[in-house]
């Protein structure tokens, strides 16, 4: 499929007439071939945007709510469409690429929602006959950048939510899973997004960093919200700070499961298996570490592969459905051979799986991990699943927060009352108790801490992200004056 930029609602080639195909890591074959947007079709998207938001951000909350309601719907309805796109482009399992749908359409309503929810206050003021209040008002055109491998939900966020607070949207999709992401684009096109609400444009990789730098630096972008890498999350934290510009980051993450000394294990291999190895890994909140208890660490272990082994392994793009597919690319599977002979070369105990010459990754587990290996600081996004023993809760706790990132977190335990103590000592955005690292409902403030981004997507923090909160006071005009 050949997606093209689309700006005012209309279809275009890039300027240059540049385009990048996206290839199946195992097949070599092109998947979708994405038109490369140029610094000038960048330049035109934001002047359509600004011309757009002049309209939209005096809009009502009625159409507001109507335009996001029909295109959850739409969104609904494609369902198929979606599964076959992110089978071809990603490698993503029909669980997964379901999952995004479903996870997409409930935040279009649960953004519709919020509407009415866009809320001042009046403000006690010592000046008599005056009243003092705040309101909020969209903020201008937003800049919107989202990855690849959760390409439906991380779409309809950075969309959505800039929407419904009267703001127009320049989304950069990814060149990796372009045709997913025109799909959720074409939702609110065939909702009846006015021209312009929404302009769509990919680029390809090497010229990635002049446009999206030209977009920030464009006066008529107002707020940047990006998806993606700790490394790429801190250049646009840079550059936007540049342009005194506020951003919102989700970046990388390296979860931790808590196995504390009187959890139910059988539950916690399942949470463990769920949130290590839906799709094989590449999820910003995957579980990337399991730090157990070592009275309990030899039968968590062995439950846990022995689980990990009988997970179906395959392509999504080429048979019916299976766990642990490939991953996204073999510069991807190079890295993680990478990490495992460093964690073998320094006392790692392989468990199961281990290297590969393809990107049909397996699941690879590697107990006893310290912290001398770059498998125990290092972000995987992949399959390849730490496990570190703790001498007991303290030291777990310990463990968790010696990483740089704090985005998500879980811990298992049958105390619900130390559970809960551990888990608010946990540095990160969210922690689940007797539940998955993986987890996501767009009525909750989901964001991460340290290294892991800062801001808050999903809920009515989103509110404060893509709104700007005014002082207005009314007085009376013959109010007396000290001189």
């Amino acid at each position: 499929m050949n997606t093209q930029l689309i700006i005012d609602n209309k279809e275009t080639p890039s300027g240059t007439g540049k385009t990048y195909q996206r290839k199946d890591p195992l097949s070599g074959q092109t998947v979708s071939t994405c038109a490369a947007a140029s610094v000038d079709d960048a330049r035109l998207a934001a002047e359509s945007s600004q011309t757009a938001f002049k309209a939209w951000s005096t809009s009502t909350t009625t159409e507001r709510r109507a335009l996001l309601l029909r295109a959850a719907d739409i969104i609904e309805s494609k369902m198929g469409d979606f599964i076959a796109a992110m089978k071809a482009e990603v490698g993503a399992s029909e669980l997964w690429a379901g999952f995004n749908v479903m996870l997409a359409a409930n935040l279009f309503r649960e953004a519709a929602s919020l509407a009415t929810q866009i809320q001042g206050e009046t403000i006690p003021t010592d000046k008599p006959n005056s009243l003092s209040m705040t309101i909020r008002q969209p903020v201008g055109p937003c800049l919107s950048i989202v990855p690849w491998n959760g390409p439906v939900v991380l779409a309809a966020r950075a969309i959505a939510y800039p929407i419904v607070c009267g703001n127009s949207v320049v989304f950069r999709a990814s060149e990796v899973s372009s045709m997913t992401h025109r799909l959720i684009a074409d939702a609110v096109y065939e909702a009846g997004a006015p021209a312009g609400l929404l302009n769509f444009i990919t680029t390809a990789p090497e010229d990635a960093p002049e446009v999206i730098e030209t977009l920030i630096a464009h006066p008529a972008i107002r707020r940047i919200n990006f998806t993606g890498s700790t490394a790429v999350g801190r250049i646009i934290a840079e550059k936007s700070a540049r342009q005194l510009k506020r951003c919102l980051l989700e970046l990388g993450d390296k979860s931790p499961l808590l196995v504390l000394d009187d959890a139910a294990i059988d539950d916690a291999v399942s949470a463990a298996i769920f949130g290590s190895f839906l799709y094989q890994g590449q999820i910003c909140m995957s579980t990337d570490r399991i730090i157990v208890d070592e009275k309990v660490a030899d039968e968590f272990v062995a439950k846990f592969a022995e689980r990990a082994k009988s997970l179906p392994i395959g392509s999504g793009a080429t048979v019916g459905e299976c766990i642990i597919g490939p991953v996204i690319s073999q510069d991807s599977a190079n890295r993680l051979n990478v990490i495992i002979d460093d964690a073998l070369a320094k006392g790692g105990k392989l468990v199961i799986g281990g290297k590969s010459d393809t990107s049909q990754y397996p699941a690879t587990i590697l107990d006893h991990v310290s912290s001398d290996m770059s498998l125990y600081k290092d972000e995987t996004f992949g399959p390849v699943i730490s496990i570190m023993r703790a001498k007991d809760t303290e030291d777990a706790i310990r463990i968790a927060n010696d990483t740089e990132f704090g985005l998500s977190a879980a811990v298992y335990g049958r105390d619900i009352t130390r559970a809960l103590d551990v888990a608010k000592r946990i540095d990160t955005g969210s922690c689940h108790i007797n539940g998955p690292t993986v987890q996501n409902e767009a009525q909750a403030p989901y964001g991460g801490t340290k290294s892991s981004g800062y801001g808050r997507f999903d809920g009515r923090a989103v509110i404060d992200e893509f709104t700007e909160i005014k002082w207005l006071t009314i007085e009376d005009s013959a109010q007396p004056y000290p001189f």
